[in-house]
């Protein structure tokens, strides 16, 4: 029997013999080469089992998500950063507080004689405390704007200029005074306010929360009217910060109107005084919005009189009339949400002299 490397037929005839011959084993005959199996792999076979001659390099796509986690977090760190910085600055915006319910007073003047009148409103202004008096909204002037420590010199100016308009709308506009428009107030206040004051021109009331007097300036249009469109004023506003997160605006003004009796024009005129001290409260939200939150209304108004209801309309007494006898409405003790019932005298020297 043959060797592992003779041909199946037996060693050729003259080959060479022996295990010595050193090419025995690569030199084959024609009958070794037609006896051999030829087997040749299918495309997928070579796929499968044998290794590729080219190493493949790994795909791009691991390479990608590297990079977009650490953009990801690139951007995550830059975006705490940009939050720390926020909290630390002293210009950041902290949440907004609720809007407090307005405290307000009205305390009606009572004159101690007849109220002085006169045909010519010029004349009873030129003897009055009221005679160098400004008109109009010119007796309203802003005063220079200073920045304070957390706001800058516009949002101040912004704050004093939305306290003005307050004024200018609330005690000069003559539709308001006739006790008509009230929307063009409405609109400046904060929106947390608004439920109070549509509650005070819907059920109004002297309790210190509910009083339209107290928001606003306006006569009983059964009673009064203007006599002249020239309406006296003279105070000051002054703004000053109360907190990194608030401002607030102090109002003191003084207003004289020209009266007489509804639909009399041939009637004497007379003067009305009212002494309004007003403070607002403004927060970031309000002075972007051009709102304003009004916190106290302190106001003094004659010749009126105790005995009458001054807090829905005020009832001026006009010229030759006298103040009805009787005191203001009792107050109750016992009743915690009421508010004192006050009156006060008006000075002689608050009349004109005529």
């Amino acid at each position: 029997m043959g060797g592992p490397g003779d041909p199946p037929e037996g060693t050729p005839e003259g080959a060479p013999g022996g295990g010595e011959d050193e090419y025995r084993s690569v030199v084959f005959d024609e009958s070794f080469v037609r006896a051999a199996r030829l087997q040749e792999y299918s495309a997928r076979e070579r796929m499968a089992d044998h290794t590729p001659a080219v190493r493949r390099r790994p795909p791009l796509r691991g390479s990608l998500s590297r990079q977009a986690l650490i953009l990801i977090v690139l951007i995550a760190v830059a975006f705490g950063t940009a939050i720390y910085m926020g909290a630390r600055n002293p210009q950041h915006s902290p949440a907004a507080q609720p809007a407090e319910p307005v405290r307000m007073t009205v305390i009606p003047l009572a004159p101690q004689g007849a109220v002085p009148g006169a045909a010519d409103t010029e004349h009873l202004y030129a003897h009055s405390p009221a005679a160098h008096f400004r008109s109009g909204a010119e007796g309203v002037p802003l005063p220079a704007a200073r920045r304070t420590a957390h706001f800058s010199d516009e949002q101040v100016l912004n704050a004093l200029t939305t306290a003005k308009n307050y004024i200018v709308r609330s005690a000069l506009d003559p539709e308001v005074l006739a006790g008509g428009e009230i929307r063009s107030v409405r609109v400046l206040l904060d929106p947390d306010q608004l439920d109070q004051f549509d509650e005070s021109f819907e059920r109004p009331a002297a309790d210190g929360r509910h009083a339209p007097t107290g928001w606003l300036v306006r006569f009983d249009p059964s009673r009064a009217e203007l006599a002249d469109d020239e309406i006296r004023v003279q105070g000051s506003l002054r703004a000053a910060e109360s907190d990194a997160s608030t401002l607030e605006v102090t109002a003191d003004h003084t207003l004289v109107y020209p009266l007489r009796p509804t639909g009399d024009d041939r009637a004497e005129a007379s003067l009305f005084t009212v002494r309004r001290e007003l403070h607002f409260r403004f927060d970031r939200d309000d002075l972007r919005m051009h709102q304003a939150q009004l916190v106290v209304s302190y106001v003094q108004a004659g010749p009126l009189s105790c005995a009458e209801d001054s807090a829905n309309h005020l009832r001026p007494l006009l010229a030759g009339q006298t103040a009805k006898a009787g005191g203001p409405a009792g107050t109750d003790p016992y009743t915690t949400d009421s508010a004192t019932a006050l009156c006060g005298a008006l000075a002689p020297g608050a009349q004109p002299k005529v």
